[in-house]
């Protein structure tokens, strides 16, 4: 994250650190990041197949 220096907070009385301020390019990447996340959480337990298999199948449908 580029805009790290970025980052603002919001603070109570306290000085407790209650929200959190950051640029919108930071929070789309960060948005971007879990999305990546969700989808290779979901494709865990899908079967794998060979490099062999993948290229067989792009020549199938035209792709390469």
């Amino acid at each position: 994250m580029k805009s790290a220096h970025k980052i603002r907070y919001i603070t109570d009385e306290q000085g407790k650190k209650q929200s959190v301020i950051l640029p919108v390019e930071t929070y789309q990447a960060i948005l971007e990041d879990i999305q990546d996340l969700v989808t290779i959480a979901e494709r865990k337990k899908e079967k794998s197949i060979s490099l062999a298999e993948f290229k067989k199948g792009l020549r199938k449908d035209g792709l390469i």
